[in-house]
């Protein structure tokens, strides 16, 4: 609801038009099941797409990285704004960071992804942690840690950001320790593809820079026949603009953009098997170029075993 009242203010401004929101309750914020259970690709957004189609909205926002990466036909991703903070946080219990956490230490996390991650960077390091599996909202999850059940919780930067809850995070988690789920941070703008007119006006929102990452980091997934639920890490930078966003600063004025970096990640959620890579080009100009950047570096995951740490595959 944050997210999408941003949106609407953006969208107020550009076509001074009123914008109304309409709650729509997805499958995925009621079955507190663990992603992997309920079938992780689509819970969060089929209900909202359904009532495009029916015509009940003119469009949604999601959170792109729960957006299936087969696009419907009859729906468009009109705009892909400018992403926030891509990053994982912690919040842990007496304001500690991931690296002070005592032996033993319990971190809340309903991604496979971050799990495989952590318990990975853990190992290497020489680090005690438990990895435990759990689901809710903001509210829910850190309650878990004031309340003493666990010592900490992993989120996104962006969804605390939108809600002004940023100055709960205790440790920001470097993209070189956890890389963050393929369009994590943007957000997606969707609507009806026979709307010429609302397409038109909801492309003023686009940010061309974002979306040709997230293309790159979708394609990847696609590439890889994971769902959003599978233990998948990618992101999708542009190296001149990487520091200033590592220290919180979105601004990296003067600095010219010619290239894009692209990562990925497959492993075990115990961390034992890990696959990553990286590969960078030309900044991509089209649709096509950034999916072919992300096909690319899929290939290279698959040839090293990619396939065989994913436990769930896409239907």
């Amino acid at each position: 609801m944050a997210q999408s009242g941003q949106v609407a203010e953006a969208v107020r401004r550009v076509t001074g038009r009123p914008v109304e929101l309409v709650e729509i309750t997805t499958h995925g914020d009621v079955d507190r099941s663990h992603l992997t259970q309920i079938g992780g690709t689509g819970v969060f957004v089929t209900a909202l797409r359904d009532a495009l189609v029916r015509g009940e909205v003119d469009f949604a926002v999601h959170s792109l990285k729960d957006l299936p990466t087969t696009q419907p036909e009859e729906l468009v991703l009109a705009a892909v704004p400018e992403r926030e903070d891509p990053r994982d946080v912690i919040v842990a219990r007496d304001a500690l960071k991931f690296t002070d956490l005592p032996r033993g230490a319990r971190i809340g996390t309903g991604s496979p992804r971050r799990m495989a991650q952590l318990n990975a960077y853990a190992r290497t390091h020489g680090l005690d942690i438990e990895t435990v599996p759990i689901r809710g909202n903001v509210d829910t999850r850190i309650g878990f840690v004031h309340a003493g059940e666990l010592d900490a919780v992993v989120l996104a930067a962006a969804g605390l950001n939108r809600i002004g809850r940023s100055d709960e995070v205790t440790d920001f988690l470097s993209v070189d320790t956890v890389l963050p789920a393929p369009g994590q941070g943007a957000l997606a703008i969707e609507c009806a593809a026979d709307h010429a007119d609302l397409v038109a006006a909801l492309g003023e929102l686009d940010d061309p820079f974002t979306r040709a990452a997230v293309t790159a980091e979708r394609s990847l997934l696609a590439a890889l026949e994971a769902g959003c639920s599978a233990p998948v890490g990618a992101l999708a930078d542009f190296p001149p603009l990487s520091a200033p966003l590592e220290r919180g600063d979105p601004q990296a004025d003067g600095q010219s953009v010619k290239e894009m970096r692209l990562r990925g990640v497959v492993g075990t959620t115990d961390g034992t098997c890990m696959v990553q890579l990286s590969t960078t080009g030309p900044v991509p100009r089209t649709h096509d170029g950034a999916t072919a950047l992300g096909r690319e570096l899929a290939s290279e995951m698959l040839a090293q075993g990619a396939a065989g740490l994913m436990g769930e595959r896409a239907q």
